[in-house]
Formats: structure tokens, sequence, C-alpha cells
């Protein structure tokens, strides 16, 4: 005879209560009520909390009268398991999905929406359970009228958690105003390859940069923890667990070489970091980690995350990846077995999820490991309140554009610069070249939604809005992102050689356009138009459009001083001829006020890098973080990346004093001895001299910015994490600064080996 489950038992009396069952009474322990629904739930109707089947764009159509209707697709889902787990982008909008304005739903319409297709799930349930409601959230909503952040890369630029978390606060309101509740996030990718499409996503190459802002992203979204969130907080899933950012030949979705200790010591520290912070739920990645994908990785998903981490959140599966499971256990249902026995609680488009039941009575899996996904589904759900409160009653709120602007503007990273910018007083004309000069398209990233005309501003926009009085700014394009017509360049060149100083603004783009083929998870196939990034968009080598360098040798030859701007979503390649470099990382639709402020001097750049430059692509691997072996470089080239992890450039001059180190803490002086105001970012770099393992060259492991005024000075104190072995601190403007720097040297006992 089987042995009772105990959770089952202790639901037992609850569920006996007739009038007024247990789980209705929000004065109830969260617990209890979830193991009361449990106990009052079928095969059936469990199997149906943990789908998230269709796409939320099938679930309505634009109704004759203007407002939308629920379609056929929708009941049928519904019905299905008579209810809904969850419904993955209702209000999304982009080339896949075909939404846009006139079908989908806008700011003034959202929540109207949300509220209808709320109400027939409600109704169709036999006990009355709401769905969640799942929408991406990469860098802002990603929903027609949503507020467009600048893109990942760019907020790693920043090296800024604090107004991160601003900007995450904002996003999560926004999300909930519309009725939205659940957010997706990218944020645990760590960029080892600048080659794979979805670099734009990452904060960066390094893991204590990445989970700080990690951190921030989870306490901006979903506040202080606490057992419920408040109206204008959504709980987050962090993606992607783990190791994504690994894959062999930075191409998308392939296989990935990572030795536990890589694992531990690169990949992980992000996700440990949100987990600690409370983060409600991680989506599990499409890579393996030795060998087993990581939606059916069990020593992953269950052994580390939750045994290890003592994680009481939701695992989601990427979308399809549950049945790519099949591959290894021969069919659909064994894949899903699989994937809820490692530890996955809720599938994204998978049919092998919604085959469950039959797996539970083939004795594929266990009900009991269903009913604790299922648990965790509920009680996500009563932590979102939405048993009393199923429809939002909040408002749109306000601030998102200039939070845009804020968060662009910390991101603009000087290069180079050889005393061209900001744009003297001396300068009457100036020529405003290149692909990315007129257009705001370029400006925002992946999973983006359309955005009404006239929204944003570009480059030239920005400069002939801002520019002094006298001031004449001329343009020209020059050439397209990509493609070799060269048929621009001749009237670009005549309008650089005639003024004080080009502005050549090239770059590249992750905009889908209409015609861009998807693949049935939603990235992008072999691109077409002008993406050259975005997921589905890796590229073997990291140059430009051939007609792009065509441009910049023209303009340059002229004579002309020239400042060249990147707008991208990765590295590209860019040789080192003009007098200024600036990289702005797909800064969002407001980029063009950022990038022109800085230009103009209107306010310093403090941006600083948040991975390595290559010089070319043979040099691949170029992080900064590697390990400390005694190879030298090639006979060809350098070994050394273009521009170091950190580096960035302002228009004033800082001094560090000596670093004193008092137990955990290093102190330093910064002095601003230049002319005028700028921000220095006070880096602090780890290099371990003795230790358990074969060391890294450097690690970061603080890190703060300081706003100086010309010949102010403020002394820092930055924690230092705990030593084993003996190590050097090292504080310096950048990872290639930290190898010169002077290190105070501290020694603690030796840890062993793991």
């Amino acid at each position: 005879m089987p042995t009772p489950d105990p959770a089952a038992t202790r639901a037992e009396p609850l569920s006996r209560t007739v009038a007024h069952p247990l789980y209705r009474d929000p004065s109830a322990p969260l617990d209890a009520r979830v193991q009361d629904l449990l106990a009052r739930m079928t095969l059936r109707e469990k199997v149906g909390q943990v789908n998230q089947r269709m796409y939320g764009w099938d679930a309505y159509r634009r109704s004759p009268d203007g407002g939308h209707e629920l379609t056929d697709a929708l009941y049928a889902e519904t019905d299905r398991f008579e209810g809904l787990g969850a419904l993955y982008g209702l209000m999304r909008a982009d080339a896949w999905s075909g939404v846009g304005y006139g079908s989908g739903p806008g700011a003034e319409d959202s929540a109207r929406l949300a509220e209808l297709v709320q109400r027939h799930v409600v109704e169709r349930s036999r006990l009355g359970i709401p769905a969640l409601f799942v929408e991406e959230v990469p860098h802002g909503h990603m929903a027609l009228d949503g507020t467009v952040l600048p893109v990942n890369l760019a907020v790693g630029a920043t090296w800024d958690p604090a107004l991160y978390e601003r900007a995450a606060a904002h996003a999560a309101a926004e999300l909930r105003a519309r009725g939205g509740h659940v957010a997706l996030v990218s944020a645990l990718d760590i960029s080892r390859d600048p080659r794979w499409g979805r670099t734009e996503e990452c904060f960066g190459e390094d893991p204590h940069l990445a989970a700080r802002l990690t951190e921030a992203l989870v306490h901006g979204m979903q506040g202080d923890p606490a057992e419920c969130f408040a109206a204008d907080k959504a709980p987050v899933v962090l993606k992607h667990f783990a190791g994504q950012g690994a894959t062999v030949g930075g191409r998308n979705s392939a296989e990935s070489q990572l030795g536990l200790r890589e694992l531990h010591e690169i990949h992980l520290p992000a996700a440990r970091a949100g987990v600690r912070a409370g983060a409600a739920a991680v989506m599990a990645a499409y890579n393996e980690v030795d060998g087993m994908p990581c939606s059916g990785n069990r020593w992953l998903l269950t052994q580390l995350l939750r045994e290890d981490w003592g994680f009481q959140g939701l695992v989601m599966a990427d979308g399809l990846a549950v049945d790519r499971l099949a591959r290894i256990t021969g069919d659909h249902v064994s894949a899903g077995a699989l994937a809820l026995d490692s530890g996955v609680d809720l599938s994204l488009w998978d049919r092998g999820f919604t085959l469950l039941e039959e797996a539970v009575e083939r004795g594929l899996v266990r009900e009991e490991t269903l009913d604790r996904a299922v648990a965790r589904v509920l009680r996500l759900k009563f932590r979102l309140g939405l048993f009393e409160t199923p429809y939002t009653t909040a408002r749109m709120p306000a601030g998102g554009e200039e939070l845009s602007r804020e968060v662009a503007r910390a991101a603009v990273t000087l290069l180079r610069n050889d005393g061209v910018l900001p744009v003297a007083a001396s300068v009457s004309r100036i020529a405003v070249l290149g692909p990315q000069a007129a257009t705001t398209a370029h400006q925002l990233g992946d999973y983006t939604a359309p955005q009404r005309p006239g929204t944003g501003s570009s480059v030239l926009d920005a400069l002939r809005r801002l520019a002094p009085a006298g001031l004449d700014v001329r343009h020209a394009p020059g050439c397209s992102l990509t493609g070799a017509d060269l048929s621009g360049i001749p009237a670009a060149i005549a309008e650089a050689a005639a003024s004080d100083l080009a502005v050549l603004v090239l770059g590249g783009s992750s905009a889908r356009a209409p015609e861009t083929e998807f693949d049935a998870n939603g990235a992008a196939l072999p691109a077409t138009s002008e993406m050259t990034c975005g997921e589905g968009v890796d590229l073997a080598g990291l140059r430009l459009g051939e007609a792009q360098y065509a441009l910049l040798d023209a303009v340059v030859a002229t004579g002309t001083p020239t400042a060249v701007v990147l707008v991208q979503g990765r590295p590209h390649l860019v040789p080192d001829t003009a007098a200024a470099l600036l990289t702005a990382w797909y800064p969002g639709p407001w980029g063009g006020d950022a990038i022109a402020e800085v230009l103009l001097g209107l306010t310093d750049p403090r941006g600083r890098l948040p991975l390595s430059v290559p010089r070319s692509v043979a040099q691949l691997p170029v992080y900064y973080n590697h390990k400390d072996t005694e190879y030298g470089g090639y006979a060809d080239e350098s070994a050394e990346p273009r521009y170091s992890f950190g580096h960035g450039l302002s228009y004033t001059s800082f001094d560090y004093g000596t670093p004193r180190v008092t137990g955990r803490t290093v102190e330093v002086d910064v002095t601003n001895t230049g002319p005028r105001y700028g921000r220095s970012t006070v880096q602090v770099y780890l290099r371990r001299l003795v230790t358990a393992t074969w060391p890294r060259t450097l690690e970061l492991c603080a890190f703060e910015g300081v706003g100086l005024e010309p010949g102010e000075c403020r002394t820092l104190a930055l924690p230092i994490p705990e030593l084993t072995g003996t190590a050097e601190i090292r504080v310096a403007a950048s990872a290639r600064e930290a190898l010169g720097a002077p290190g105070q040297s501290l020694t603690a006992p030796a840890a062993t080996p793991r």
C-alpha cells in the first residue's frame, strides 16, 4: 500500500470547509491557502496550472467597435484544462507576433483586455483560479506605448545599480498598471564571446558587475522582500539559468563547454545574488551543463538551486525547451516527465507538459512531484493577490521618458579623444554623417515593440536642437548599415570637407523588419534587411557593413577632425583612425539626446566599458578575468584587447591616492584634478597570488561612482570579500590600469580545493 503524502494528509481537513473555502480567506496563512486549494484540484486541473501553452496575441482580436474580443483559440485552451495556468505575451508587440498599432492593446486599453481575458479564465475555472499574465520586460515592458529603456549592455556601462533599480521599479509599475503580472528579464547571461547576437542582453563580461545589477533589478521590480507583492511591483523571472553566455563559437543555443569551477566562478554569481535578493523565479536556459540540457538537469535545478541555495520560487522553462528533451527521452510524454522531475515548474509553449497527466498515470513521474510544481504556481498567484484582486486598478506611472534618458546619459562611453571633444566654441559647422545619424529605429535593441511616429530623438535631431546659436549642423547619411553601396559617400565627403568637425554615427541594428523570418521560439532566422544583432543573429566576424568602413576612411581622409559614435549591441571592430570614439550600447529612443549632450559637453561622459573590446575576432576570447597563465601573445598581433574592461574617459582628470586596507574595507582618496565636474568609477580588483586553485589575472570585487567638482577630494570606503591565501587589492579606473597599479598585500588561510 503506498505511503500517504504528508502534504495531502494535512490538506484534507482544510478541504472540508464548505461554506467559505480556506483558500478564499485572505487572512489565512499563505501556505495553508495553497494546500487547501491544491487538495481540491483534479489531476487534469493540476496539469493545466503548470502549462503556458499558447501565445498571448492569439487570445484576442480587434473587434468591429474598436475594442478587443476573445478568440476561439483561447476558449479551446481554457476548456482543455478547465482554466489557464499562465498566458505568455498577451501584450507583446513586434514583427514576430505581428502585433502593432491598430491591432494590439496600447496604454489606454491593455488593462481592459487583461480584465476581459482574466474574467473568462476565472469563470471557466471550476475553482475560480486566475491566470498569470507573463510578459517580456527586457528593457522596459515589450508592449505598445511601453517605456523603452537602454539595453542591458548599456545598463552595464553605467556601473550604477541605484539608477538601474529606479528604472526597473518603473518598468514593473508600468507592467502591473496594464494588467500584467510577471516580468521576464535577461540578467544572468555573462558575455564571454561578443559574436553572440544576444550580447546586448548581458550586463557585461564580469560576474561581480552582473551580480550587483541583478540585485538592483530584483529590488527594483519586486520591492523589499515580503510575502505579498505591492500593486506596483512584479515578480521577476531571471533569464537564463545557467551558462548560456558560454555557448561555443558565439552561436545561439549552441552547446557550452563548462567545467564546474568556471560555472561557479563566472556564470552563477549573478543568479546567486538574484536568489539572495528574493527573485520569484528563474528561467532554465537552452544550453546544457555537463552534457545535460538545463531544463532536464536535476543537479542544476534541484540540488544546486533548491537544496544548496534554498531557492523556493518558480522555475520556468525557456520556449519549447522541454520538447527538445525528447531527443534524450524518445517522446514528448517522457520529455515532460523528465523536465518536471528535474525541477521545471512551468512550461513555455511545450507539448510535453500538456501530457503530464499521461506521464503520471504511466508512472513516469509521481503526482507528488506535480503537486510541488503546482503549489509553486499557486503560491505566486496568492502572493500577487490575484484571488482577491484579479484585475488591475493602478494607473500608469509618470517619468519613464526621463528615466530612459538618464540611463542613456550614464551609459555613453568615451573610448578615445585627441582633444576634439567636447565641441569647441570655435567650431561653427558640424557635418553629422553615417547611417545611424538620423534614425531612432536602430537605437532600440531587440525585444522592442513598435514605436509611435515621432517617439525619441536621433543624434542629428538632438544636435540641431541642443547646439548653441550660430552652430550650423549639416547632414548626409553616406551609406546604409549593411551592404557595399558607396553612392552616398561623395555627398558625405563634401559635407565633411566643408565643416570644422565631422560626427560620424556608425553601428549595427537589432531592429526586426516585417520581412524577418522567425524560428518557433521567436529567434530571428538568417538576418534580413539591416538586422546585424539580436537573438538568432550571431556573427562569425565583428565587422561593420562594408560601406561603413569606406565612409570612415573617406571622411578621415578629408582632414576634418572626426568623432566616431558607435550605436551598437555588441563590440564592433573599428580602427583608431578618427580623433575621437564614443560607444552607446543601444541607448533607447532618447539616446540621441544623451549622445549629443556628451558631444557638446553639456554632460560629462560617465560610462565605462562592461566588456573588453577586441582588436580582431582572431583574438577571442579577450575578457580580462582569464586564468593567470604565463602564455605569451601572438606572433602576428597583440593578445591585448583594444579597450579593456572598465575603460572610459572623462572631460576632466582624476587622481587616486594610495589605497588603505583595514579589515574587510579598502579606503581611497579620489580627487578631481581637472577643469570641470566629472564622475569617476572607482574599481577595486583582487589579484590572487597564492591560492588553492589556479588564479585569475584579476577579479573585480567592488566599485563605486563618485561625482566631483574641480579640486574636490572625497574618501571612498569600499567593501572587499573574505579572502583565502595571499592576494593583492588594487584600485584603478580600468582592468588594464589595475594590472600596473600598486597592490596592497593581504594574507589569509588557504582554502581546500573544491
